[in-house]
């Protein structure tokens, strides 16, 4: 029993089905009775989870996509260029759906939320399929879920924001330039 326990937890389907079988649990839970108090109980931990454990898990994708841009299946241009086509089109087609249905009424401004991908589970789902699928695939549809991402938070940057502060911004392409300069040394 320890084997058939540890060989499970090794397995790469462990994390699909594990992030599958809290997402049911948890719309189960949000429609019962103790439905509110349950998301008060993951507000309390937003904070936490959105500025520690996914920074953590951005960076080790980030890493993950570097690697495969330098010297896997990425690296060259002709095996680049397509997941980012297809994460510029999955970002535009269902912005455009949305805005067909949503043209002249108050909920117009939401194209911006049907344009990310959820990386997490589109790389759970694509793990319950475990060695059945080429690493090419799962490299593809990291990256197409990474830069589909990046375009979400550039719109949200760009068009969901009151007030542009130019300091922020050139402090950030400052930074940005620095790490460029550092990674090229």
């Amino acid at each position: 029993m320890p084997n058939l326990f540890r060989d499970f937890f090794n397995s790469e389907k462990t994390g699909g089905f594990i992030l599958i079988l809290c997402t049911l649990v948890s719309v189960i839970i949000a429609n019962t009775a103790i439905g509110d108090s349950y998301a008060h109980f993951w507000h309390s931990l937003e904070f936490y989870i959105n500025d520690g454990l996914m920074v953590i898990f951005f960076l080790l994708v980030g890493l993950e996509i570097e690697r495969e841009l330098y010297v896997g299946e990425l690296s060259t241009f002709k095996n680049a260029i397509l997941p980012v086509v297809a994460a510029i089109g999955g970002m535009i087609v269902p912005a455009g759906i949305h805005l067909f249905f949503n043209a002249g009424i108050p909920t117009q401004s939401g194209f911006g939320i049907p344009m990310a991908t959820d990386i997490a589970f589109a790389l759970g789902i694509l793990s319950l399929a475990g060695n059945r699928i080429p690493v090419s695939l799962k490299v593809f549809l990291t990256a197409l879920a990474i830069i589909d991402d990046l375009g979400a938070i550039a719109v949200i940057a760009i068009f969901y924001t009151d007030n542009f502060s130019f300091t922020y911004f050139l402090l950030s392409m400052g930074m940005f330039a620095l790490l460029y300069v550092l990674g090229r040394l």
